[in-house]
């Protein structure tokens, strides 16, 4: 049974993760970045937007974010998936019911595949790559394209973000199996 929390409590737990699927969701883009664990580094292996019809039911659109992420989870098999958690402002509540919906219809399509998922807030993601939890959006990049070894931040920043969060479960797997060997 595929095990789902908040990072708190699982970042350490579960087996090693060489393949993860980061996800940063929204309904109308989820940026999603698949990252490997090679013997020459961390790689990414594909990046982009998951896009839902705007002109469809909520429903459907949910339905289309699901079908459109489980095609990648089939493809790349990853061992892992980290995700945003959710983080929304009072004055922002349609929108945060909104996310909820995505984040939902992603979740499911991650647990019904058999793969565990993370959750990381945007300051654990800041604090894993960066050592700092108010990291600037430039400091981000600049760790992003480091440790991928890219020449370019992956665009949109939706895809920019899911890598960063991917590399978060990465970094968290690789420090408790570092742990474990002493």
């Amino acid at each position: 049974m595929p095990s789902m929390g908040f990072a708190l409590g699982n970042t350490f737990a579960g087996p090693a993760v060489n393949v993860s699927l980061g996800i940063d969701p929204g309904l109308n883009r989820t940026g999603y970045a698949v990252i490997l664990r090679t013997s020459r580094g961390l790689r990414l292996a594909e990046g982009g937007i998951l896009r839902s019809t705007r002109e469809l039911s909520l429903a459907e659109r949910v339905r289309e974010l699901g079908r459109e992420l489980r095609a990648i989870i089939d493809e790349f098999r990853p061992q892992g998936m980290a995700v945003e958690q959710l983080f929304s402002h009072s004055q922002h509540v349609k929108t945060a019911i909104l996310m909820a919906h995505a984040r939902g219809a992603l979740l499911y399509a991650a647990a019904d595949a058999g793969v565990p998922v993370v959750n990381y807030s945007p300051t654990q993601v800041k604090r894993l790559l960066t050592g700092s939890g108010r990291a600037s959006k430039e400091q981000m990049q600049l760790a992003i394209t480091r440790e991928l070894g890219l020449a370019a931040v992956p665009e949109p920043n939706d895809v920019a973000d899911a890598c960063a969060i991917a590399l978060c479960q990465l970094h968290s797997r690789r420090m408790d199996l570092a742990a474990a060997a002493s």
